[in-house]
């Protein structure tokens, strides 16, 4: 059983979780022998949240409550409230996460935390921009480990900037073994072009 953890807090950015999120909850596209997924959400507290977007979200667990072992996965979506410090524990259970194998996936403003924790002074990673994160993290040490790119893996860590939602989600999806390679690639495709053609595609590689 593969545990995902998706960490919710207010103001969190809906679009970048979506694509990730939908995938792992719905097993629309999982292939036959992959492994059983459960989704949680995840709050400092289970007080409801606003998102972005205006969605109301109650935690289902808060964050003691996680289970973390080498098939733990966490996913940190951005939002413009990480500064409080109610949410300190979430990035220390992710500095945990990393050492006992788990996954840990931050996106955009969830990046800033990680930064400013130390936790990418030494691994490859990315964000909105080399500059954001130096603006926005004193403590930021890992210049030389930046790459400018929509999303990338270090090891069990992965990182995105807030464009790169759907190579984020494409990017755990494959980490996790959850789809055969040919739909991996239908389903990336359908929807960075929006060519019907991988729509096709994808319903065939579903069919094999």
């Amino acid at each position: 059983m593969i545990n995902v953890y998706n960490y919710v807090l207010d103001t969190l950015a809906d679009w970048e979780l979506g694509y990730v999120t939908a995938e792992l909850n719905s097993g629309q596209y999982f292939k036959k022998d992959s492994e059983l997924v459960s989704i949680k959400t995840v709050g400092a507290t289970k007080e409801s949240i606003v998102t972005k977007g205006g969605m109301t979200v109650i935690p289902d667990m808060e964050v003691d409550e996680m289970i973390l072992n080498s098939s733990s996965v966490l996913l940190l979506p951005g939002a413009d409230t990480w500064d409080d410090p109610k949410h300190a524990p979430i990035v220390e259970k992710a500095k945990e996460l990393l050492k006992c194998g788990g996954t840990v996936g931050a996106i955009c403003g969830a990046t800033t935390v990680l930064a400013e924790a130390g936790i990418l002074d030494k691994r490859l990673h990315t964000s909105n921009s080399l500059e954001y994160l130096k603006m926005f993290c004193p403590n930021y040490d890992g210049e030389i480990y930046y790459r400018d790119e929509k999303a990338i893996v270090d090891g069990n860590l992965i990182t995105a900037s807030s464009g790169g939602g759907l190579l984020f989600a494409r990017t755990i999806i494959e980490k996790l073994d959850l789809f055969s390679e040919d739909t991996l690639e239908a389903w990336y495709n359908y929807f960075d072009t929006s060519d019907a053609k991988y729509f096709y595609d994808l319903l065939q590689t579903l069919e094999k």
